[in-house]
């Protein structure tokens, strides 16, 4: 099969040759239709140094896709059959583990990556143990169906606080920011404000979160959007999506007293944090971490159901072996979400 993998300790990815994967007793075999480039993709071709310690080589990269089922490991009990369109969470967890048996799937301390630390989504077919199948209902195309798993992210952060009726502060509009304010706007927040530095990304939220106020904090000054749009004390939720220390100190400075502040995005490095402000806030942190397995699942896929709409969040949909335009698109900043189509015959 064709796939794509880091085969040398160094920028880049490969299109090479691969023997197709044998599933587990445990595992299915699935054809991948499509996949789409994560911001943790970028890290692995840059090879940066978070990569360096937590990507063996060789490994096919990619953990956000969708395909269908093609084989069945003998021990599956799980009703899923042969052509069954599905995702995958691309966390996988040892159901033995102390949190899995507490069940709190998605806090395995020993969680792997598909894609990461095990073979990934960037091929013609991967395998995925059964229990971490996401069964796509047939409304939702397989292009949707390969951005679940950032969905997922988006979702899960969305979900730390109550937003019905309430102000919230999204920072970083990256591909999850975006989502993270059209969930906002879903659940019914009152007002939904995104800041970036990126004016393309910016103006392509305004079609993925309709009705979302966006400002470029280079041109804007928060404080007098917050004016705008009334907010006499401040926000009551902020979404940190970006990792960038300025974000969060403009998370920290706008929070109303007692405000939540939920933290997806993370720091390239460690940063300096005025606690003082934190603590005499009374602030509610917490730290996000993929998806709940499997609530977040549910939750988005009856989000799609209601109507959301992540369509316009792809930009760029290319066969497999364009994969380099679409890695430059992703690291220029001058898209969305790129989706690789893996249903299509190339020659050797």
């Amino acid at each position: 099969m064709k796939a794509l993998a880091k085969m040398r300790p160094e920028e880049g990815l490969d299109l090479i040759e691969a023997p197709v994967p044998t599933p587990g007793p445990d595992d299915v075999l699935i054809k991948v239709k499509r996949a789409s480039v994560c911001g943790t993709d970028i890290h692995i071709w840059n090879w940066d140094e978070w990569s360096q310690k937590n990507v063996p080589v060789p490994m096919i990269t990619g953990h956000e896709f969708a395909g269908d089922i093609v084989e069945i490991g003998k021990d599956v009990d799980r009703r899923l059959k042969i052509g069954q369109r599905v995702s995958v969470e691309g966390h996988v967890i040892d159901l033995n583990s102390e949190a899995a048996r507490a069940g709190h799937f998605h806090l395995d301390p020993a969680t792997m990556g598909i894609g990461v630390n095990r073979q990934g989504g960037f091929a013609e077919y991967v395998v995925a143990p059964a229990f971490n199948v996401i069964e796509l209902p047939e409304d939702v195309p397989y292009q949707i169906g390969s951005i679940l798993d950032p969905f997922g992210n988006a979702v899960h952060t969305a979900q730390q606080f109550d937003l019905l009726g309430e102000d919230v502060l999204v920072t970083g509009a990256g591909p999850i920011g975006m989502m993270a304010a059209a969930v906002a706007r879903q659940a019914g927040a009152r007002t939904v404000v995104l800041t970036d530095i990126n004016d393309y990304r910016l103006e392509l939220a305004q079609k993925v979160a309709p009705g979302v106020r966006t400002v470029n904090t280079l041109n804007e000054d928060l404080h007098d959007v917050m004016k705008e749009l009334g907010l006499k004390v401040g926000f009551d939720v902020a979404l940190e999506m970006s990792g960038s220390p300025i974000a969060f100190k403009q998370c920290v400075d706008t929070l109303i007293m007692g405000g939540g502040l939920a933290l997806l995005g993370i720091p390239s490095k460690p940063m300096e944090t005025d606690w003082g402000a934190i603590i005499l806030k009374a602030l509610t942190i917490k730290g996000v971490y993929g998806r709940e397995m499997f609530t977040t699942w549910r939750k988005m896929l009856g989000l799609l159901k209601a109507g959301l709409d992540l369509t316009p969040l792809i930009t760029h949909e290319l066969p497999y072996d364009q994969y380099r335009q679409g890695f430059e698109a992703m690291k220029t900043g001058q898209s969305g979400k790129v989706v690789l189509d893996w249903d299509i015959q190339r020659a050797a």
